[in-house]
């Protein structure tokens, strides 16, 4: 599995990223920059949390907006894989690549602790790894991620199965509980909680394993 990490100036977890999909899985990992105007071949995409640009405007509105955005829309587009996480997860709402937006946390707070999360999908290829139901934890670490959607857009979430994650204890407002989401395709999947931050047992967690499991799982090695 080769994994393209997208750096964006404020980028700040993307060497945690580099190192879960390269040293601790054991694949091809690298950076791309921003700027760039085409990905390396890749299998997967993955758009690592930080504040982008300084979160000005909005969290990822700019990031949304870099040249290398081209390139990613036309992968997943084309089927490939792409995973957005925290700052990630806001930059691909703002690129229209995920519906629904992060808006400030309920209570106005920079949270960051562990969370536990219920895995509500396993038919993706982010989750087969997991089991339904299962309660993993792992850590959030945002100001910006109380996620809201239009009713219509709710219901399609809920109705066509694309909500994944959902916060047990919802630690910043987010409607229905939403933690993470794919795209109707399901290449595309964006979350808040932090998956590379708890991939091994030394971190206090190994939950977020399973996420680059399945991903392996389903392209191979």
């Amino acid at each position: 599995m080769k994994t393209a990490v997208i750096q964006f100036p404020g980028s700040n977890c993307d060497a945690d990223a580099l190192h879960a999909a390269g040293n601790v899985i054991g694949q091809d990992a690298t950076f791309v920059w921003h700027t760039d105007t085409q990905l390396p071949d890749v299998d997967v995409v993955l758009v690592p949390g930080g504040f982008s640009y300084g979160d000005h405007l909005r969290s990822g509105a700019i990031a949304a907006r870099s040249p290398i955005m081209t390139a990613i829309r036309a992968f997943a587009d084309a089927g490939g894989y792409v995973i957005g996480i925290c700052n990630g997860f806001q930059i691909l709402t703002e690129a229209g690549l995920l519906p629904g937006a992060l808006t400030r946390n309920g209570h106005l707070h920079f949270t960051c602790q562990p969370v536990r999360l219920r895995v509500e999908r396993t038919n993706t290829p982010f989750t087969s790894a997991y089991t339904s139901g299962q309660t993993v934890t792992i850590p959030v670490a945002h100001g910006e991620g109380n996620y809201y959607a239009d009713a219509n857009t709710l219901d399609r979430l809920e109705g066509e199965g694309q909500v994944v994650f959902r916060y047990v204890d919802n630690p910043n407002g987010s409607l229905n509980d939403i933690a993470g989401i794919v795209n109707d395709r399901r290449n595309v999947l964006g979350m808040m909680p932090h998956p590379e931050r708890a991939v091994e047992h030394l971190l206090g967690s190994a939950d977020g394993l399973g996420v680059f499991q399945s991903l392996l799982s389903r392209v191979g090695a």
